[in-house]
């Protein structure tokens, strides 16, 4: 904590505080020190920003959870696009399967480099 409070100007006594507030996150060590990540001055820097800017400590923290939810909910979204990628994939092997060599060099050829290194990470990743 006192690295965090030398590099942003910022006291101790306020980013204890914060922290009990919920609004900086820290991880303890086996011997109960706090130990703040790198990102840790980006926030105190927008909290700052925030309270400079005329916001309360709750409207803060209140952003700061909105902000989280958004993050939520684009993941979820994500995971439900490769799920339904997963499905077009799967189906599409399945049927390349069964059609002869000719038809399947033609619709390998028919799929760019870019797409099918797409696929390929996206399998990776469902997998």
């Amino acid at each position: 904590m006192g690295e965090l409070a030398e590099i942003t100007g910022i006291t101790k006594r306020t980013i204890d505080y914060y922290t009990n507030l919920g609004l900086l996150k820290a991880e303890r060590s086996t011997s109960n020190y706090r130990y703040y990540s790198s990102d840790s001055i980006e926030r105190l820097r927008e909290i700052e920003e925030m309270k400079a800017n005329g916001m309360s400590l709750q409207d803060i923290k209140y952003s700061f959870e909105k902000e989280h939810q958004y993050e939520e909910i684009d993941i979820h979204e994500i995971r439900l696009h490769m799920q339904t990628l997963q499905s077009e994939v799967t189906t599409l092997l399945e049927q390349m399967k069964q059609q002869e060599q000719s038809t399947q060099n033609s619709i390998k050829n028919k799929v760019s480099t870019e797409s099918a290194a797409l696929m390929q990470s996206l399998l990776l990743l469902i997998t």
